[in-house]
């Protein structure tokens, strides 16, 4: 692809403009681990929110997305339940206040907050610890293995090279150099560079949706469109299987649709809502979003700004997802059948932009997708180290430290993360088998311990820690296992397992003091099987409220959900110009807002 001066001089303009922005604050944020992880809990929290849409605004996850629904059409909407996508939604309706609540600094001293500091509550901090750098490389390699396919088909310059103990290929070292450029800028400046350069990106991410969204809109029919997909495309609903058949159409969408394993989508929806409930109750995973959560001024502005996130995050990246799925659709059809069995269909969305969008256009988009990359990488690497600097060498090597200290060992911890997780990258598949191994089996293991730490006052840190250790070994030997199986059908086994060291954890060692129960519930105040212990905080604290918002919580959850699948949909249902289901989903949303806004917005205080 040959870009234009203008294009590649607005590419390197931003990467040049988020460099200086992140030394620029640098003296900011050096000043304590605060301020450098959290922005010292002075950010505004609709800024935390626009930089946590933009986080989550992945280049990876737009290729795969824009994939699924090139493939499952409007069925595609369902499949990102397998991360689920609304945990995001817990998080807004109650967990954002509970996680908020505690103060601290990341998950791993959140632990700590919850189970105390003797040998069981030291084993569970350990073990969130090992889970947080685990997962971080994971997402690493995710992020390189998406960044490189993506950068070859747009800038043209060749960069393979031959370094004698290994060959790079051109998308390996266009991955490199990215990754460099946002580790640098985002070790210098700590949470206000992540902030303030995502908030940028937001806004250009933004503005490139909308210009793709307005090209697809005029330059694709519906009728042009109906002719290029096989019945059932455009339908959201559907029975116990997927009901699509490409044959004649583009007939190596079979393969990857049998490949996929989602052929049976009635039961896979089953599975995704089972594993989604616990994944969901468990709260977030610890990286960028939970650190978003304790970034925020007070408990309330962490609900808020995860409600912000939904909101300015779905309709605009959908618009873009769908913008190129039906102009490759319409367009591009012959180009893939051309290549046969040998299609690489993650290749549909950066095709499409060499296609489609126009001279100027092009270099704002691209500067606005390596903006996503970049945001995400970012806010990875921002969270990661704290849980090597704070919960492992503050805590148990060198307590008494300088503030200089442990932010020279938070830049040397970036610098490690993101080397072990390059080198898992050299030997990743592909993007979908890492999204599916990381939502699937990697979080499975999560799901079990996380969610009983919240509402069962009998966990304690030696359940905790039994319950992860099993997950966490399920997560890597079960999958291997069964090799044919979609990860997610897995989740049960890996689920049970997890559960069982749990059970066997807790009642096997004695329950955690009185002293660390009663401060963590006094404090956190969560609803579940707290019975003894309210009982003890209300004795000595008569005027304690419990919190008796189960059931409000438990409808604002589903009204969220169901709010949440508008954003997804109404997207699409423009770009495809079906006008009477946009119509519908338009008058739920307004619905669904104003539920939300009568029994989620208006009733939270601190």
């Amino acid at each position: 692809m040959n870009l234009s001066i203008l294009d590649i001089s607005i590419i390197f303009g931003y990467l040049v403009l988020t460099i200086l922005f992140g030394f620029w604050v640098s003296r900011r944020a050096s000043k304590d681990m605060q301020a450098y992880f959290l922005g010292g809990n002075q950010i505004k929290w609709y800024l935390l929110g626009l930089s946590n849409a933009s986080g989550m605004f992945d280049i990876s996850g737009t290729m795969w997305t824009v994939t699924i629904l090139f493939v499952y059409g409007l069925k595609s909407a369902w499949i990102p339940w397998l991360w689920p996508v609304w945990n995001q939604v817990f998080v807004m309706v109650f967990l954002a206040l509970w996680l908020r609540r505690s103060g601290v600094l990341t998950g791993a001293q959140w632990i700590t907050f919850r189970f105390g500091d003797k040998a069981g509550g030291r084993l569970s901090h350990i073990i969130v610890t090992v889970f947080a750098i685990i997962s971080v490389f994971g997402f690493i390699a995710y992020f390189f293995e998406g960044i490189g396919k993506f950068a070859i088909i747009f800038f043209p310059w060749d960069l393979s090279a031959d370094l004698g103990f290994m060959a790079l290929t051109s998308a390996q070292s266009y991955a490199l150099i990215i990754i460099a450029i946002t580790t640098l800028y985002t070790i210098k400046g700590g949470m206000y560079s992540v902030v303030g350069t995502e908030v940028l990106q937001f806004v250009i991410m933004s503005i490139s949706c909308a210009v793709v969204g307005f090209i697809a809109y005029t330059s694709v029919s519906q009728e042009q469109i109906a002719a290029a997909v096989p019945p059932g495309w455009d339908e959201l609903f559907f029975g116990w299987e997927m009901g699509l058949d490409w044959t004649g159409y583009l007939d190596s969408v079979n393969q990857r649709i049998a490949e996929d394993g989602f052929g049976a989508i009635g039961l896979l929806l089953i599975a995704m809502i089972f594993k989604g409930i616990f994944a969901s109750l468990a709260g977030p995973v610890p990286s960028y979003d939970m650190q978003r959560v304790l970034s925020t001024r007070t408990p309330a502005e962490a609900a808020r700004m995860s409600g912000l996130t939904i909101l300015v995050l779905y309709f605009p990246r959908y618009l873009m997802i769908a913008g190129f799925a039906v102009l490759a659709l319409v367009y591009l059809t012959p180009e893939f059948e051309a290549m046969g069995a040998d299609i690489d269909f993650e290749t549909v969305l950066p095709l499409a932009i060499d296609r489609f969008v126009p001279s100027g256009f092009q270099g704002l988009l691209l500067a606005g997708l390596l903006a996503a990359f970049m945001g995400t990488f970012a806010a990875f690497i921002n969270a990661a180290p704290a849980y090597l600097v704070n919960d492992l060498y503050k805590k148990y090597i060198n307590p008494e430290a300088p503030q200089r200290t442990y932010i020279r060992y938070s830049y040397l911890a970036s610098f490690a993360l993101v080397a072990i997780g390059l080198i898992g990258g050299f030997f990743a598949q592909s993007i979908n088998a890492l999204t599916l191994w990381i939502t699937s089996a990697l979080y499975g293991g999560y799901a079990a311990a996380n969610a009983l730490k919240w509402v069962w006052w009998r966990f304690n840190g030696y359940g905790y820690f039994w319950g992860m250790i099993g997950g966490l070994l399920g997560a890597t030997f079960i999958p291997p296992l069964f090799p044919d199986v979609v990860a997610i059908y897995l989740f049960p086994v890996i689920f049970a397992i997890s559960v069982a060291g749990c059970l066997l954890g807790t009642f096997l060692t004695p329950a955690e003091p009185d002293e660390v129960l009663m401060h963590f519930y006094k404090k956190t105040n969560p609803w579940g099987f707290w019975a003894p212990i309210r009982e003890k905080v209300l004795a000595a604290d008569p005027g304690f409220e419990p919190n008796q918002d189960f059931k409000r919580d438990a409808f604002n959850v589903l009204v969220g959900i169901i709010w949440q699948m508008t954003l997804v949909v109404m997207p699409m249902y423009l770009l495809i110009k079906q006008s009477a289901e946009l119509g519908v989903a338009f008058l739920i949303f307004l619905l669904t807002s104003w539920l939300l806004k009568k029994y989620w917005w208006d009733p939270l205080k601190d």
